[in-house]
Formats: C-alpha cells, sequence, structure tokens
C-alpha cells in the first residue's frame, strides 16, 4: 500500500476510533447494569489481547469475534 493511502487511512481510524469513544459515553448511562457488566468484560479482554504483541491481529480478531458473537445473540434474546 502506498504510504501516504496508508497514512490516511490511519488518519481515518483514528477519527473513527474518537468518533466510537464518544457515542459510547453518551450510551454508557442508558445501559442495563448486566449489558454494562458484559460490555466491560468483553472490552477488557479485547484490549488485554489487543496490547500482548505476541498474538496475531487474525487471532486477536477469530478470539473476540466468537466470543462477542454468543452476547449479541444473548443480548437480541432478552428483548425478544
Amino acid at each position: 500500500m502506498d504510504t501516504a493511502v496508508r497514512a490516511a487511512l490511519e488518519a481515518d481510524v483514528e477519527v473513527t476510533h474518537g468518533r466510537f469513544v464518544a457515542a459510547m459515553q453518551r450510551r454508557l448511562g442508558e445501559l442495563e447494569p448486566e449489558t454494562l457488566e458484559r460490555y466491560f468484560g468483553t472490552m477488557t479482554k479485547l484490549v488485554a489481547r489487543l496490547e500482548d504483541r505476541a498474538l496475531p491481529m487474525q487471532r486477536v480478531l477469530a478470539e473476540t469475534v466468537s466470543e462477542v458473537g454468543a452476547l449479541v445473540m444473548l443480548e437480541l434474546q432478552r428483548r425478544a
């Protein structure tokens, strides 16, 4: 990938991360306590995986998607 294109993409990712954080901060007060606990647990595990530089990103994503998929299904069932 061209270095200029990569730099632009990295800048876009950084802006999107900022938007994500701001959006979640606005929603935290709306979350039910059980949902908030699950969200915290999920985010804690994701961050720990990302901090472990020995884990390839593909494995980080696979483990996270596997874990989050079950939580999404739980949340959907609770609302039905």
